[in-house]
């Protein structure tokens, strides 16, 4: 069961992921089973009223938004954070990216996941729970095949 848990969680968000992208939010109820926490960030991000953490950045004429947030009790088992990151260009979002996140956790030891396109942000979920400072950096391809690289730095008191 454990080893099937990752696949079925991947395969409830890619089901909110395309529902969200072709806004249908009822859809996005059927995928989840029920109306759950992750559609609620989803209406607060239409909303642009989330909380937690959040810094902008220029990546090379990108700029780059960072939102680390609490994940919700019942989708902690994906990470205690939801690491949300948005390209924009122009004062408009990049929505056909290939994007991965890398986060180097206090103790030295790191870990690589691919961000998950949800509407015009982009997901994955992290253990930042420990105290220190954690470095969170993204890399993004853009049409042209150009690599960009950025990053933050992140502590949990950053969200209090």
């Amino acid at each position: 069961m454990k080893k099937s848990l990752p696949i079925v969680a991947t395969m409830i968000l890619a089901g909110v992921q395309s529902a969200y992208a072709h806004g249908d939010e009822h859809q996005m109820d059927g995928a989840m089973h029920n109306p759950c926490s992750m559609h609620a960030q989803m209406g607060e991000m239409k909303k642009g009223t989330m909380h937690g953490f959040m810094r902008k950045k220029s990546i090379d004429g990108y700029d780059v938004t960072f939102h680390v947030m609490k994940a919700p009790a019942d989708m902690r088992q994906a990470g205690s954070y939801h690491l949300m990151v948005k390209v924009e260009q122009h004062g408009k979002a990049v929505t056909n990216l290939i994007a991965n996140s890398k986060v180097i956790h206090p103790n030295g030891k790191s870990e690589s996941k691919m961000l998950m396109k949800m509407g015009t942000w982009y997901m994955a979920a992290y253990n930042l729970d420990h105290p220190g400072t954690h470095q969170i950096m993204v890399l993004f391809k853009s049409d042209d095949g150009a690599k960009h690289f950025g990053g933050i730095k992140f502590s949990v008191d950053d969200t209090k």
